[in-house]
């Protein structure tokens, strides 16, 4: 491999490790795809071979659906560590926190649903795909999501090329500008019938309502089993038919569905056309069908971890030595997990052994093996001779084979020649972690983390953190099994003057209690600080109850049996007469190995930040797949120069935000202090009494058909089953989280002041709502800078046109917004315009788009469009309506609206052609077509459907008809119109 490609493949590493393990595409073939198997899943080889049938499908069927570009290749299954050996192959860089899908219990909300976790902008990658073990051993749900195969396609296609739903179970109808009732589908050629689903809709009523609903709640869309519609993957993958995505020919722009909304309304394939993978691989030529997939089935093995230190003279900088030395003391006994094998090695210009790999089996061990942390730094560096003596120590547990083995690094890294070894790290098996100590560390340390999937990490030389200590903490293992790591829960450091305090309090929830430890740092040497900690209960430690080691500077305290819920207060003192910087860590693990505990990830859109373009920073809080609302999240930003920058993160589905109450807090971040490596830290907090809002993510998933017509009967599947609003979001009280993200690098940034150039963002969630006077608008603000500050100004536009808000915003139907003044950015934001004052002639429907302006008159980019329904009574309805309520069992379609008024409109089309007076039309005084016909509305008529010529304006009145007001009046059940 040639230095330059092999310059572009790290590269490449780099961009996918952010978020899952590196899939690569190679010759139209998709390889590295990781389906781990959660450790709480009961072991059963049905899901291997269901697995491996489901991916062998999906590999042909995306071959067809993309045109010849793309198929599965090579798959691997990652098996958990408690799951009976069988001779399986030891997994090298693959975990289950990287995994393209999960199998694990079912989420909150979803059930059963396949579905794709997702919390990026259009065209990104998502995080994961989730199955049940359910959905892959009962046969029961083919009928419900279609065939394995298939609904993997559906969801690859959420993951990999950042698509989204093309129906909307919140807005399973809409209106369109032809004046048509229609079910949210792509695409609109896709033939079926409306019935009622038998619980919420009373019989025979599946029919307009009031002018606020367009169709009875209950009233569902069944498709036709059979059925000539190809499209669409993305909105019903299980039709036997349907093997394309929607393209610009059948994709329906006007349907509310996310897919619409956040991809700025277009196609499916539109967007897979211009994602990487397609622009790089060209059709297959030819008529054969690619190879079936390849499959490797992986285990998880006993934890391997070699501490690599740097003793060169460049760690006698700013303390690194002795801070380097408490880091990984926290490490070695606190973090790494009982039955782990740890290993050390340091390294100048020579490597040295400290200690071969040693079973951690209790606290004794972990004592012995922090006394051989290094205190002293002298001579040069050699990354690459650490790295040989650290394979060698790994060596000596199973001989040559160090696959699924970890290194840690940590370094200040000021050494050129790493390329050295990049080939013998890349052919290891081994995962390496790397922590930089200082910003002078070569900028090829990280290559070693990209190329095996590892973490990275760095630290300032501020004395006033906690940056390696949180480093370590942030390096944990990677099995899916978050009942035996070890959870942060508070990390604090400052300068204290003599006599004075770091103080605080740390929320313990009822996740987490076992192995509790608070561990305080000072400067080595130096006396110990004077040590006060109460528990929710007010019992009270000291620093007679602390293990202290002056040497290192460490005073440990594990609380004995489980730590009380509640608020736990710290007081530590500085007993010298000069300043110093005292430091406090807290971590715990669960409480129930039934319970899984909250978890903080953290995570960004890209890998480095090019000024002026922004970055999105993501903090994932979770308990299991349950999303945590109400907290409050704060990035904390630390760059080597300059203080700490802070923001704070939402979930309120606005700005950067793609999803409200997902339990994804986001944050545009695009004002950097300096060039360089950054780090980002995420502190989570939520008071017990915090007021909780409900729970809606709105997550990309495998649709739940509720049932088909087939052979002109009704086959309905059993009800999606329901759940409560206390099982959407995690009930847990107060607590407290500290997490570490991996480092991200800052470019281009000037080192002049420079203008405004950050625009408002875009306002996603524009919303409409109605009554019978007024339309209510409502979205979130934006900033003035992104999703920061206050905008100056909104513009907002109106159409009977969507496509003209989108296409030519400019030109569209300005409203009167001069009393409309900006909120801050998060502000829910409302306006008020009268329905009669909007009314667009000749349609039923009218739509509306926002933009912000700011006070640099920079514009953010038009909204979504929202549609309003005018006049319900005036909606024809596409497709045909069943009057039967339906239930589990078959039942006979009666009757098809459509079909009835289409012969009408022939007899009344014949009986005009033929002069018969009474279907003449007669002009009206305004030069209007009006009908002379009698219409009676009875018990049975709920609707006036609009027939060829018989359009009105909203105030003509028909001369010589039996018409005595306004057509926009109501129209009642024994009205003669």
């Amino acid at each position: 491999m040639t230095s330059v490609a092999s310059a572009a493949f790290v590269s490449l590493l780099c961009l996918y490790a952010i978020r899952t393990s590196p899939v690569y595409l190679n010759d139209h073939g998709y390889e590295n795809v990781v389906i781990a198997i959660s450790p709480l899943v009961p072991e059963d080889q049905t899901i291997i071979k269901n697995i491996k049938d489901m991916v062998t499908e999906a590999s042909f069927y995306m071959f067809n659906a993309t045109k010849r570009r793309f198929y599965f290749s090579n798959v691997k299954i990652l098996l958990p560590a408690n799951w009976k050996p069988n001779h399986y192959q030891k997994r090298k860089h693959e975990s289950y926190e990287k995994a393209s899908a999960l199998i694990a219990d079912p989420a909150p909300k979803y059930g059963d649903d396949p579905y794709t976790f997702h919390y990026g902008r259009c065209g990104e990658r998502g995080r994961y795909i989730h199955f049940t073990p359910n959905f892959l051993l009962k046969d029961s749900l083919l009928s419900v999501y279609g065939s394995r195969g298939r609904v993997f396609v559906h969801e690859w296609a959420h993951l990999r090329w950042g698509v989204f739903d093309e129906y909307n179970d919140d807005q399973p109808f809409s209106t369109s500008g032809q004046n048509l009732i229609k079910a949210t589908r792509c695409s609109t050629d896709l033939p079926g019938t409306l019935v009622c689903d038998g619980s919420t809709c009373a019989e025979g009523d599946c029919r307009f309502r009031t002018q606020e609903e367009l169709l009875k709640k209950g009233c569902t869309f069944l498709a036709d089993r059979n059925q000539p519609a190809a499209a669409s993957i993305m909105y019903m993958q299980a039709l036997p038919s349907v093997v394309d995505f929607c393209n610009e020919t059948t994709h329906d722009p006007e349907a509310p569905h996310m897919q619409n909304q956040l991809c700025d309304y277009q196609s499916t394939w539109k967007v897979i056309m211009g994602s990487e993978d397609y622009r790089l691989t060209p059709a297959m030529s030819g008529t054969h069908l690619p190879p079936p997939p390849s499959f490797s089935i992986l285990k998880a093995g006993d934890r391997v971890i070699c501490l690599l230190l740097d003793v060169s003279e460049f760690m006698n900088k700013g303390h690194r030595i002795s801070r380097m030395r408490q880091a990984a003391e926290v490490f070695l006994l606190l973090l790494v997990e009982l039955g782990s094998y740890v290993g050390i090695v340091t390294f100048a210009d020579q490597a040295e052994i400290q200690t071969p790999l040693t079973l951690i089996s209790d606290e004794n061990v972990r004592k012995q093996l922090s006394s051989y942390l290094p205190t002293t730094a002298n001579g040069g560096s050699s990354i690459c001779e650490g790295l040989r003596s650290a394979f060698q120590v790994i060596q000596t547990l199973e001989g040559s084979n160090i696959d699924g083995s970890e290194i840690v690094l940590l370094t200040a890294g000021e050494d050129s020649n790493i390329e050295d070894c990049l080939s013998e790290v890349a052919a290891s098996g081994s995962t390496i972690h790397t922590i930089a100590v200082g910003f002078h560390a070569s900028i090829e340390l990280e290559q070693l983390a990209d190329m095996t999937a590892g973490s990275k990490f760095t630290a300032t030389d501020r004395f006033d953190s906690n940056d390696l200590i949180d480093a370590f903490t942030g390096i944990s293992s990677q099995n899916g099994n978050v009942l035996q790591q070890s959870i942060q829960l508070e990390s604090a450091a400052a300068s204290i003057d003599p006599a004075q305090h770091l103080f605080g309090f740390v929320l313990f929830d009822r996740t987490v209690g076992n192995e509790t430890s608070f561990v305080v740092t000072w400067q080595p040497g130096s006396e110990a600080p004077a040590i006060s900690l109460q528990d929710p209960h007010e019992q009270s430690y000291t620093t007679k109850d602390f293990l202290t080691d002056p040497t290192s500077g460490i005073a440990h305290l594990q609380i004995p049996g489980s730590a009380e819920a509640g608020n736990w207060t710290y007081k530590v003192v500085n007993t010298m007469n000069y300043s110093q910087v005292l430091g406090l860590t807290v971590t715990s693990r669960p409480l129930d190995r039934d319970v899984p505990p909250v978890t903080v990830k953290v995570h960004t859109n890209k890998g480095s930040l090019s000024f002026p373009e922004p970055m999105i920073l993501y903090a994932e809080v979770t308990q299991g797949f349950t999303p945590v609302l109400g907290a409050r999240v704060t990035a904390i930003i630390e760059h080597q120069f300059g203080n700490p920058f802070i923001l704070e993160l939402a979930d309120n589905g606005a700005g950067a935000d793609a999803f409200k109450h997902d339990g994804v807090y986001s944050k545009y971040f695009f004002s950097p202090t300096g060039n360089g490596r950054h780090i980002l830290k995420i502190r989570v907090q939520r008071k017990s009494d915090d007021h909780v809002e409900g729970y809606s993510p709105s997550w990309s998933h495998a649709m739940y058909v509720p049932g088909y017509i087939e052979n002109g009967k009704i086959q309905m599947n059993p009800p999606r089953p329901t759940f409560n609003d206390d099982e959407m979001h995690a009930i847990i009280g107060g607590f407290s989280r500290i997490a570490t993200g991996h480092i991200f690098m800052v470019n281009e940034v000037p080192t002049i002041p420079w203008p405004d150039v950050f625009p408002p963002c875009k306002i996603v969630e524009l919303r409409v709502e109605r009554d019978n006077v007024n339309l209510y608008l409502s979205w979130t603000a934006p900033g003035d800078n992104y999703d920061q500050g206050r905008a100056s100004t909104y513009e907002i536009k109106m159409s009977d046109n969507p496509r003209k808000l989108r296409d030519n915003f400019q030109n569209a139907t300005s409203l009167n917004t001069s009393a409309l003044i900006p909120q801050a950015s998060g502000t829910r934001e409302r306006a008020t315009f009268k329905v009669n004052e909007l009314i667009v002639e000749n349609s039923t429907a009218v739509y509306f788009a926002i933009c912000a302006i700011d006070n640099a008159s920079l514009r953010s980019d038009v909204s979504n469009v929202a549609q309003a329904s005018i006049w319900v009574q005036r909606f024809l309805v596409s497709g045909s309506i069943s009057k039967q309520t339906v239930s589990n069992e078959l039942f006979v379609v009666i009757g098809s609206v459509t079909a009835i008024c289409f012969l009408a409109s022939l007899i009344v089309y014949s009986l005009r052609k033929a002069n018969f007076p009474l279907f003449q039309r007669q002009p009206n005084a305004r030069g209007r077509a009006c009908p002379t016909q009698r219409i009676d509305v009875s018990e049975e008529t709920e609707v006036v459907l609009l027939g060829s010529g018989m359009s009105f304006h909203q105030n003509a009145r028909c001369s010589g008809s039996n018409i005595t007001r306004p057509l926009t009046s109501d129209i009642t059940r024994g009205d003669v119109i």
